[in-house]
């Protein structure tokens, strides 16, 4: 297919963004085919003199990020200041299909710039605003910076990350700004499916990318269970471990994994004991000893023999050296050929990507370059115009955990039919995490399983069996989309090869999600979100600098989720545009070594390796996380605020609003270097400042002054900020079993609705194996013959009867 046919191709975006978040998102879309216009001012983006590491960027020349973001698109020069420059930019609005939109460069200051001005000016356009809070709601205007919005999100204290004898950490590498930059651009593509004319605002908040993505449906699990579903911090063991000749990590999610851990180890012993299960820090002396004893190769051979989750704790510096992504080809050279780069996040036939070209120089085109636009037509898929994009569209939902049902829940929750396949001889694993089972009906008193699959249906179905495998390839011939995130092998053995599906039928779009791909050394290991984070640089970035570092234990899978999305969404153009199916292949690790890609192509591009620096940060100084007074809900002295000055107004605010102090008017801190170099100095004084104050009284003295600062929140507490409450970040879903919970929506708002995402709670198991089964032409006596042969049913095997 040539380059001129990618998904996108003829579709017109004006990238009026400046920093990470709207340039991963116009990459995106710029990969996918669209026309990326990158609109100026005469200065550029701040980015293109960017680098994490600080490395030197040669006057005329740009930095190696802003290149990889930057790619195949056209810079146009637009001087806010001068009245024709802005009329020229008006034609190019109205020649265009979308907007890209993040405050930040004197361009969107001006108020005819506004995205509620835009679609008033020129009503076709879809404009997608990226902001710290969302545009809307009490905060909309406060400042903030990605620090302290992980702080507000739950997402520092996460998954009880962390020694608890320490501050908490943030997750580093500006992970924020690379989901909400993914979420851009899915809800920029779903606007487009839309084919609505009269134009849309679609409202993305970083705020809720990483409340979603750092944290595990916190408020639903207490609400179900009336208890956090982990609130202590701790270091995992095992975990990331120093080996003989480097780190690796190795993980326990499961009982039988644990017994696995204790054979290859050498202690049986401990396998006798049930309750190490669940408390095992203690043998972290043990455990240690017998990593170092090993070499990292060794370990990993082991661990692969004992189908238990590992992987090396890769870095900028050795990522694209690992014989995995090697043979796999993930890492290239740029369009310049200055540096590496990662391939895209996901791979596809017959549909294809564009090869990226050079990122354009300051000013290289004219205003004149603006494209006709080419908007989609309505109808053809999904909603076409209506408040549900998807209606209409049958998937099948193979997928089980987060990663996998995050992506079809979008889907769900924006009008498809999403069918949830499990067997009753194999549950979805989230419907373990709840109630114990002795419960009556604990599988279906899972907070996790409920907040991730509201609005699909259940269908258990048993394929391994003759009669299980005909139900699902009639199935398969009445639905549009397959997605599939089980070992690579399981669907290789059942014959279900995309050739397969589209013998049965010849438009499906089959979309894969392995955890490491499906080829390469590492295709069959074991893939859990740590596994991917160690693999991929998201666990290096964090922790810190003293001690080994910390696996956020939670990006690997929504990110993974929200980029085979992406994915999905382009091959259902490419099928709108051509009528042929398409397969998609989204690795869970190839989507983490995009958002991680500034460490591989820092290293490359200037020899620097970036480092995790506890809470510090290349954006901020200071940064950190400063103890306050009271105790937290546990009794403990852990009360914290996250504190980020990122510019000098920032810092002058601070000041002032400190009493000026004669320590913080030293003119050596009147510039961001002579902070950053006084760091320790600062953090001092903050420190003895902050400790007799409440968080909260720190936060309601420095927040209005436009200092960025925020309480670091329990994640169960997200439910409470004024902020996600006035955006209806929540909904309260009422289930049969489980009762009444708030259940997160997503971190994007469409101006054309829905304006509620959760129509009906989570299914019950089995709940529409009549409903399915008989719409596909089944008798009610062949029905019950396959609940008679464990074909379906409705219970979990064990309790059947």
């Amino acid at each position: 297919m040539p380059e001129s046919g990618a998904p996108l191709s003829g579709w017109v975006v004006v990238d009026l963004s400046t920093g990470i978040a709207g340039g991963y998102c116009t990459k995106i879309l710029a990969d996918g085919g669209a026309e990326v216009l990158k609109i100026e001012p005469p200065a550029g983006d701040p980015l293109r003199r960017w680098s994490a590491s600080g490395a030197h960027i040669a006057e005329g020349h740009d930095g190696a990020l802003f290149q990889f973001l930057a790619a195949s698109k056209r810079s146009i020069v637009a001087d806010p200041a001068q009245p024709i420059d802005v009329e020229g930019l008006r034609a190019i609005l109205d020649g265009a299909d979308a907007v890209v939109w993040t405050p930040g460069s004197p361009l969107v200051e001006l108020p005819s710039l506004r995205p509620a001005a835009i679609v008033r000016d020129h009503p076709h356009l879809t404009v997608t605003a990226i902001t710290p809070f969302g545009l809307e709601g009490p905060w909309c205007d406060r400042a903030a910076t990605e620090f302290t919005l992980q702080a507000w999100s739950g997402g520092m204290v996460g998954l009880g990350r962390g020694d608890p004898e320490r501050a908490p950490v943030f997750v580093g590498g500006q992970v924020g700004d690379w989901l909400a930059g993914t979420f851009a651009a899915v809800g920029t593509m779903v606007a487009r499916m839309r084919g609505n004319e009269s134009g849309e605002i679609v409202d993305v908040s970083v705020l809720e990318s990483v409340a979603l993505c750092l944290t595990y449906y916190p408020v639903s699990y207490v609400d179900a269970l009336g208890r956090p579903f982990r609130s202590k911090r701790s270091v995992v063991t095992p975990g990331v471990a120093m080996a003989k000749d480097g780190m690796i990590g190795v993980g326990v999610g499961t009982g039988q994994q644990w017994l696995d851990f204790c054979s290859m180890v050498g202690q049986p012993d401990w396998m006798e004991d049930k309750s190490l299960f669940r408390e095992r820090g203690h043998l972290a002396p043990v455990i240690d000893q017998w990593f170092a004893d090993h070499t990292v190769d060794e370990i990993r051979d082991l661990a692969a023999a004992f189908r238990l989750p590992h992987a090396v704790i890769a870095n900028g510096a050795n990522l694209p050296h690992l014989d995995h992504f090697e043979a796999r080809q993930a890492f290239g050279p740029d369009p310049t050929g200055r540096f590496l780069q990662p391939s895209p996040p996901f791979r596809m036939r017959p549909a294809r990507l564009r090869a990226p070209a050079p990122a354009p120089v300051l000013g290289a085109h004219v205003a004149g370059a603006a494209l006709r636009r080419n908007p989609a037509s309505k109808g053809d898929e999904g909603g076409g115009g209506t408040a549900l994009p998807f209606s209409g569209l049958r998937v099948l939902d193979m997928t089980a955990f987060w990663a996998g049902p995050v992506c079809t829940h979008v889907l769900a929750m924006l009008g498809a039919e999403v069918i949830h396949l499990e067997s009753t001889n194999r549950l979805d694993g989230t419907r373990m995490l709840g109630a114990p089972m002795s419960e009556e009906q604990w599988w279906e008193r899972s907070p996790i399983f409920s907040g991730i699959n509201t609005n699909k249906k259940s269908l258990t179905l048993d394929f391994r069996s003759e009669a299980g495998m005909d139900v699902l390839r009639r199935l398969m011939a009445t639905t549009d989309i397959v997605v599939e995130n089980f070992t690579p092998r399981v669907l290789d053995q059942a014959g279900l090869s995309f050739e397969a599906l589209r013998a049965i039928r010849d438009d499906i779009i089959l979309v894969r999600m392995p955890g490491f791909g499906l080829d390469g050394p590492w295709r069959d290991n074991a893939a859990f979100a740590y596994t991917i984070e160690d693999a991929s640089g998201l666990t290096w970035m964090t922790g810190h600098a003293d001690q080994k570092p910390l696996e956020p234990y939670c990006i690997g899978d929504p990110n993974a989720g929200m980029h085979a999305l992406v994915g999905l969404l382009l091959a259902l153009e490419h099928r709108r545009r051509t009528g042929e199916g398409v397969f998609v292949e989204s690795a869970m690790v190839d989507a983490a070594i995009n958002i991680t890609a500034e460490q591989v192509i820092e290293y490359s591009a200037y020899g620097a390796l970036l480092q995790r620096a506890g809470n510090r940060g290349p954006t901020a100084a200071p940064q950190n996380l400063y103890r306050t007074a009271g105790m937290d809900e546990r009794g403990r002295r852990d009360r914290w605020v996250a504190l980020a000055v990122e510019t000098d107004d920032q810092w002058e605010a601070l000041v002032e609003a400190l009493g000026r102090p004669g320590w913080a008017t030293s003119a050596a801190l009147c510039t961001a270097r002579g902070r950053f170099e006084r760091h320790n100095l600062i953090d001092r004084e903050l420190e003895a400042w902050c400790e007799p104050r409440t968080a909260e009284e720190v936060v309601d003295r420095l927040w209005p002054a436009g200092v960025p600062v925020a309480v670091v929140t329990q994640p169960h507490h997200q439910g409470e900020l004024p902020q996600l409450q006035a955006r209806r970040y929540f909904e309260t879903v009422d289930h049969p079993v489980s009762g009444s919970a708030r259940h997160s929506t997503l971190p994007m708002r469409f101006s054309s609705g829905p304006d509620r995402l959760h129509r009906r709670h989570a299914p019950l198991l089995g709940e529409h194996n009549g409903e399915i089964l008989a719409g596909l032409g089944l008798s009610a006596s062949e029905i019950a013959d396959l609940e008679a042969e464990g074909v379906i049913g409705r219970a979990p095997a064990e309790r059947a009867s």
